[in-house]
């Protein structure tokens, strides 16, 4: 290690490589923590951001609930109105059935008074029948008597014959009194039986005349009833209508807080993602401080991984430029990062032209890696777009359709982790990277893992990067 000169251009001793030791191992330590404030912060991001749509929704539903309460009050309006017109017309009807309801009552009582009157008729010509039945049975008596004064006067010669002149008189007198008895029995007969038919149509009249009284009295009530819950509907409409409008006001106001929310939201939002950039800064430097002081002659507690991780990528360098050399790849299809999803797969796996070639060189190297230290969790070569073709084999299983979450956690292979940690693991060009992170295990399980990499060219070009996941 060379020594190290002052800007002023003086000289000084060599790095203590105690205090670069401890350097390191507090920059490493510093990652972690600010990793996990990271990990928190980016859980609140994805919570606030998550909350956006819902309140976004909320609002719009609190619109469509401003809108439809609006038509209900329009309706609502609309009835009671027409409540209004109904009432005025049953109470119009009601009027005018009360109105024939009096006339057509005036009319029964008359009809049965005829009745009653006809009754009293039937009753006199009854006794009218029976004075002339008098009259006739008197002048048949008469009759007899003039019979019997003619004999006398027939005996008694010449002097009886002024009294049998009044005895023919009386005789004829008689029978006129019965001829006309008899026409008066035959007229009040005719008259009796029309008379009864009358009665008995006037009892008949009366009769439905009652029924149409009584039908009339219910149609009354039922109009009344009508009425009255055609005026208790538009109460009750104008009180819904009342509460609709209350509703609107409260609604509008309502609004205004959702929108208040989602401006507050939006700031938090604003402040939130601040705060990652910052803190994805801190572990940046962190980072950058872990790699210098290392570079520096500062040991590691992670030496011994970050040698082995930049021996592997130098080997899978190698054996990809061999490859290339051979021809058992052209450059342009080892270099061609074409990702083709693979149909139904949930997480999204893809193919890249090289894939048929990572699967069969790397599976050796990546098995071997997981032997050397237990700490090693996984290992796998990412392009730089943080695609990981071939994974170590107890992450490479096949899919369970339906079933996302043990995908997650078991299929890791052929897959894009272009997160931050995995997009700097393959764009990384310093001779090694050691990150602090997060690992999304699946189902929502995290675990602090520290990710150490080394990049991989071939004839110079880069390709990639070699990753090592590392438990603390």
């Amino acid at each position: 290690m060379r020594d190290m000169t002052e800007q002023d251009g003086t000289e000084r001793g060599p790095p203590d490589h105690a205090v670069l030791d401890r350097l390191s191992r507090c920059a490493t330590a510093l990652g972690y923590e600010v990793v996990e404030v990271s990990g928190f912060i980016d859980l609140i991001h994805a919570r606030a951001a998550a909350q956006g749509p819902v309140l976004a929704e909320g609002r719009a539903a609190a619109d469509r609930i401003l809108e439809a309460n609006s038509a209900a009050t329009e309706a609502l309006g609309a009835i009671r109105a027409a409540a209004e017109r109904g009432l005025s017309s049953v109470e119009d009807s009601v009027a005018a059935l009360r109105e024939s309801g009096s006339r057509s009552q005036a009319v029964a009582e008359w009809v049965q008074a005829l009745d009653t009157r006809m009754g009293e008729v039937s009753d006199t010509l009854k006794e009218v029948r029976k004075n002339n039945g008098a009259v006739t049975s008197i002048a048949g008596q008469v009759n007899i008597l003039a019979i019997n004064a003619k004999i006398e006067a027939a005996r008694a010669g010449d002097a009886g014959r002024g009294f049998a002149v009044v005895a023919e008189a009386v005789n004829e007198l008689s029978r006129r009194t019965a001829d006309a008895a008899e026409a008066i029995l035959t007229s009040l007969t005719a008259l009796t039986g029309w008379i009864e038919a009358l009665r008995g149509e006037a009892a008949s009249i009366g009769k439905e005349a009652g029924g149409v009284l009584e039908g009339a009295r219910r149609t009354d009530e039922a109009l009344a009833a009508i009425a009255g819950n055609v005026r208790a509907t538009r109460d009750d409409a104008a009180g819904v209508e009342a509460r609709a409008r209350d509703v609107t006001r409260a609604g509008s106001a309502f609004g205004d807080c959702f929108s208040r929310v989602e401006a507050a939201m939006e700031d938090m939002r604003g402040g939130i993602e601040q705060a990652r950039d910052r803190v994805h800064g801190l572990i940046d430097k962190s980072e950058t401080m872990v790699q210098q002081s290392v570079a520096m002659g500062g040991g590691s507690t992670d030496g011994a991984l970050i040698a082995l991780a930049q021996s592997r990528a130098a080997e899978i360098s190698r054996i990809f430029a061999e490859a290339v050399a051979t021809g058992r790849i052209s450059r342009g299809a080892l270099f061609d990062f074409t990702y083709r999803p693979v149909p139904g797969s949930d997480p999204p796996q893809f193919t890249a032209p090289f894939l048929e070639l990572t699967d069969a060189l790397l599976p050796p190297i990546l098995e071997e890696v997981l032997k050397a230290d237990p700490k090693i969790v996984f290992c796998a070569a990412v392009t730089r777009h943080g695609y990981l073709p071939t994974h170590n084999r107890k992450f490479s299983n096949p899919q369970r359709p339906g079933d996302p979450a043990w995908n997650a956690a078991n299929c890791r292979n052929r897959r894009i982790f272009d997160d931050r940690v995995g997009l700097k693991a393959g764009q990384n060009r310093d001779p090694f990277l050691l990150q602090v992170y997060r690992r999304d295990m699946g189902g929502g399980e995290y675990r602090m893992m520290k990710d150490i990499s080394a990049p991989i060219t071939v004839d110079g070009a880069p390709w990639g990067g070699f990753r090592m996941g590392v438990n603390f």
